[in-house]
């Protein structure tokens, strides 16, 4: 074998398909020599893309709705980068978060376990926040940090040669220095991510450490300076020889909703319906922002000459907030099971590799994105991790869209009530674009097939729902198909039993 420096010959094992060539005599030097050439060049990244290892990139919006998109049908929105996106790749339309809610959504899609599994299932709090009181139940204790021992996507790929880089949004620990603020014990940096920065960009977040930027109305047609996107920019010039993963965590389009935007906001005046609140008119001049800023990060793609070589991912953490998001006709929102709640926009691009301009109703989770990437970057899952993701590479490619898939049982968690505060002046029934928060109860639902059902910890209910002919869950079906109810019950205590997931008590 050529001698080659331990690290080079540890990267070229990795290549798929890969085998030191049989010579001997006088061809041995030269082919040491091609293959020291060949390594270097692997080592500088020139093949980065090449024998199928990708670079990896995946955009993660926050409360992004599974209609905010003009490709995925909204009339208002103008999102003339992600249509692109779309056109240049695979739109999913029933994929699905792993939760309605932030911090547990996140923490399943970035280990691949679910969060009845990890024990993860609500929004991040402070160590004194305390349950609300006066329900029928009591949810469990609320998760605070990530435990360190969760394999996530950057610890997968950071062995196999990958830069990681995380920038943006994490709410996986408790809050340092502040809501929403980075653990220096429990953040990116700490969990396989050897490069990130929290930073809040132009979202309004950033008014809290400049509140005067909120009253400076930016000039017709400009969108401000996003530092967010320009860290995550300057990741990939640096590291432009690859390969890399980078995750770039939006705040947008989480309230609140506000943009210094002005010619924006008249813009969606115009356009959306006279009785609109002004804060769905904000929320639509916030979705345009967070358009222009992926395009910026597909425009370094291209400029870099990466676009071809790299495996991007667009999706959202859960479904659109009920305040603002027009989730019809899907029932439901964030914070609750039902479709309006779960189901989000999910698009893929690998040139080359996975088809352009498809639309496909393949069913999967955000906790396949962990094996799904490992797959395609060729590194090894860690095999005393219970993961619920699988491997889905081969449906994005268009290879297996079908049969075994559909069948499979897709579970969701949710043990506590919500909203906290306000829970009694909430709508008590869930609707479809009602633009208010309504009441939740703890609760539970499995997916197989068309076919969902969800059941309620309060009073040992279940409701029954056939998607393919009531997308909008307006037909429960339960005390018509009794026994399909009691077997896809049947499923979930079991996957609930065999996963350990913490169940409300009296």
């Amino acid at each position: 074998m050529p001698q080659l420096w331990p690290e080079t010959r540890h990267r070229l094992r990795l290549v798929p398909g890969f085998r030191w060539p049989r010579v001997s005599g006088p061809w041995r030097a030269i082919h040491g020599l091609v293959a020291f050439l060949a390594a270097a060049g692997l080592a500088s990244g020139a093949g980065a893309g090449t024998g199928g290892r990708p670079n990896t990139v995946v955009i993660l919006a926050d409360d992004l709705g599974w209609r905010d998109l003009r490709c995925y049908g909204s009339p208002w929105h103008d999102t003339p980068h992600l249509d692109r996106l779309a056109r240049e790749g695979t739109r999913f339309t029933q994929a699905y978060a792993a939760a309605p809610i932030c911090s547990a959504s996140r923490a399943a899609l970035l280990t691949g376990r679910s969060p009845a599994r990890l024990g993860f299932e609500f929004v991040i709090k402070s160590p004194t926040a305390k349950r609300p009181s006066g329900h029928p139940l009591m949810g469990p204790p609320y998760p605070l940090n990530l435990p360190l021992k969760e394999v996530t996507i950057g610890e997968v790929l950071a062995p196999v040669g990958y830069a990681t880089g995380y920038f943006g949004k994490w709410h996986l620990s408790d809050h340092y220095q502040g809501y929403l603020g980075w653990s220096p014990t429990h953040g990116p940096l700490q969990q396989g991510y050897t490069e990130g920065h929290q930073d809040f960009g132009l979202h309004p977040y950033r008014y809290r450490e400049e509140p005067t930027l909120k009253t400076k109305p930016l000039p017709t047609g400009e969108y401000g300076s996003d530092t967010l996107t320009e860290r995550a920019i300057a990741f990939l010039r640096a590291h432009r020889t690859g390969p890399f993963h980078l995750q770039l965590a939006h705040y947008f389009v989480h309230d609140p909703v506000h943009t210094r935007a002005t010619w924006l906001v008249e813009k969606y005046r115009q356009r959306l319906p006279a009785e609109a609140a002004p804060s769905r008119v904000e929320y639509a001049a916030m979705v345009e922002t967070l358009d222009h800023l992926v395009g910026r990060l597909l425009r370094a793609l291209d400029e870099l000459g990466l676009a071809e070589h790299t495996l991007v991912v667009f999706t959202s953490d859960n479904g659109g907030n009920p305040n603002y998001a027009a989730n019809g006709p899907l029932r439901g929102s964030k914070w609750n099971l039902y479709e309006g709640g779960l189901r989000v926009p999910w698009i893929v691009r690998w040139p080359g590799r996975i088809p352009a301009g498809v639309v496909s109703d393949a069913m999967f989770i955000g906790t396949d994105l962990l094996p799904t990437l490992a797959s395609a970057a060729g590194a090894r899952l860690p095999p005393e991790v219970a993961l619920d993701g699988r491997d889905i590479l081969p449906l994005w490619r268009g290879e297996k869209a079908a049969a075994p898939d559909r069948d499979r049982p897709l579970v969701w968690h949710f043990p506590y009530y919500h909203p906290e505060t306000g829970y009694a002046q909430a709508r008590p029934t869930i609707g479809i674009d009602d633009f208010a928060v309504s009441q939740t109860r703890p609760q539970a639902a499995i997916r197989v097939g068309e076919w969902k059902l969800l059941h309620f910890f309060e009073d040992d209910r279940d409701e029954l729902y056939h998607l393919a002919a009531d997308l909008s869950e307006q037909r429960d079906l339960a005390g018509s198909e009794p026994a399909r109810t009691r077997a896809l019950r049947r499923q979930l205590d079991a996957y609930l039993r065999e996963s350990g997931a913490r169940l409300p008590t009296r």
